[in-house]
């Protein structure tokens, strides 16, 4: 079976049936892309099909025919995707087992609304994160929109007030 992944035809020998999240781990090695749930709810296993987001782990290779298939190894060359480094300065993830779904919907989402709202965000972005670092993703894309200064917002995350602070608590 040939699939076109991140920009390269690659031959696999794999069963028809198989989720193309296990083709692209088990494979082709692309590890990025994460099993959460099985049954395309968590959105861990996001990549993009001809340019829109899907969830891999209940598409079997099968229905994929001549699909472009990008992971997010295939995102950019080097990390560079304006996404990717907004994560990055914003240290977004905490255990980071769901960002690279997280990233590729959120990736999508600025594709087909460059200056989003918070509304927008909430409608896009249904990928669940264990963690709870909604309102950090939620940043992190108005950053990558531009729509936020990385300075203005990380000033946010340090305005605790230290004399609200007990002794026990620091």
């Amino acid at each position: 079976m040939k699939l076109n992944v991140n920009g390269r035809v690659r031959e696999l020998d794999v069963e028809p049936q198989m989720p193309l999240l296990w083709a692209l781990r088990d494979g082709l090695g692309l590890t990025g892309t994460k099993y959460g749930c099985g049954v395309a709810q968590c959105g861990a296993c996001t990549v993009y099909l001809n340019g829109q987001p899907a969830r891999s782990c209940s598409i079997p290779v099968s229905a994929i025919s001549q699909a472009k298939v990008t992971t997010i190894e295939g995102l950019s060359p080097n990390a560079s995707h304006a996404v990717q480094k907004a994560w990055v300065e914003l240290d977004v993830p905490q255990c980071g087992y769901c960002q690279s779904g997280q990233i590729m919907a959120a990736a999508a989402l600025l594709a087909k609304t460059p200056k989003p709202t918070d509304a927008d965000i909430d409608a896009a972005m249904t990928n669940i994160c264990r963690c709870g670092t909604y309102q950090r993703i939620r940043d992190a894309i108005h950053v990558a929109a531009g729509q936020k200064k990385l300075g203005d917002v990380l000033a946010s995350y340090d305005t605790l007030d230290a004399s609200t602070v007990s002794p026990v608590q620091a």
